[in-house]
């Protein structure tokens, strides 16, 4: 867990001048790589989607993407506050958003600037990172309900559907073992060597994200991870209703569900690659014709996934002294 926090001020070293500019040079750079390998695949078919979907539903999904994010970060600032350490909103908005910036770098390193960001305002980093694991359990107890919508359509993808149920499972029932982690924890506390130093920061994190596993929390944060996923599942069906594929609306939840779920549990920035993968893979499994799968796919990936990331990198190229700040919010 030291190295985990040494990380943290490494990357924290990047945020200072040109740096910062080269890392979003980077990211730019990842993006236009990605879109030219999906173009490169089928240009006509992805411009012929495009028109089929539209300005005007281009912006939909835009605006339910947009609800996505607004939902999740409501649910972030009930963590922040189960975690005795409350934001306002708006700075803690501005931050919550910044991690969207580097989704697509390897090891999470976006959701480690959110913690660089709290730490100006008093927040530790124990505290920040006990958000994020309780925001990804969450994230994947939605999209685990939300995949087993389509259990009887594709029963092949069940398996990603009972390792992300053995996930959840696992995690709920080692949050729920507070007195079981205070012992451990104090076990370890009183060994030494690297291996007790690493497990007694670990339960010191665990205790600290059970604080985010009450019962009023839990269903809470439950309820706004099913709705705002299913904001974009939606954005989903309606991309391939738009371009002439009917489908049932539990089919489209579903594979997009799926696609994220494997892309979670691929431990790859983003999902890249094993998301998409899944997503065509089903679709052509249930009749589209390839060009128009890698199409649609390629339309939600990149008015989700990489719709956030441009959104992260303007919050953190211009939010200025708002996420930098070194106003400290006394812990309550």
């Amino acid at each position: 867990m030291d190295c985990y926090y040494d990380e943290i001020d490494m990357i924290a070293e990047v945020l200072q001048g040109r740096k910062l500019y080269t890392l979003m040079g980077s990211i730019a750079a990842a993006a236009f790589g990605y879109l030219a390998f999906s173009l490169w695949g089928g240009w006509r078919e992805v411009l012929a989607a495009f028109d089929a979907v539209g300005t005007a539903g281009l912006l939909i999904v835009l605006v339910l993407s947009l609800v996505n994010y607004s939902l999740r970060f409501v649910r972030w600032q009930f963590y922040l506050s189960a975690l005795g350490y409350p934001v306002p909103a708006v700075p803690s908005g501005l931050i919550y958003i910044s991690g969207f910036a580097l989704t697509t770098t390897p090891g999470k390193a976006g959701e480690l600037l959110r913690g660089i960001f709290l730490k100006t305002r008093g927040m530790p980093y124990k505290q920040s990172t006990a958000a994020f694991l309780s925001e990804r359990l969450s994230d994947l107890v939605a999209v685990v309900l939300l995949a087993m919508l389509g259990g009887t359509l594709y029963p092949q993808g069940g398996i990603t559907v009972l390792i992300g149920i053995a996930v959840v499972g696992t995690g709920l029932l080692l949050l729920s073992q507070k007195k079981w982690l205070i012992a451990l924890g104090e076990r370890t506390s009183e060994r030494v060597g690297r291996p007790a130093r690493v497990i007694h920061q670990l339960m010191l994190l665990l205790i600290e994200a059970s604080r985010c596993l009450t019962p009023t929390l839990l269903l809470s944060a439950t309820v706004l991870s099913l709705v705002a996923w299913s904001a974009e599942a939606y954005a989903f069906h309606l991309i391939l209703h738009w371009m002439g594929f009917e489908v049932s609306l539990s089919f489209a939840f579903s594979v997009y569900a799926l696609a994220m779920l494997a892309g979670g549990l691929s431990f790859l920035p983003g999902g890249l690659g094993s998301a998409e993968a899944v997503m065509v893979g089903l679709l052509l499994w249930s009749g589209m014709p390839e060009a128009r799968a890698v199409a649609a796919t390629m339309i939600i990936r990149l008015a989700t996934l990489w719709f956030a990331v441009a959104l992260g990198g303007a919050v953190l190229v211009f939010g200025g002294r708002t996420l930098k700040g070194e106003v400290v919010y006394a812990k309550v």
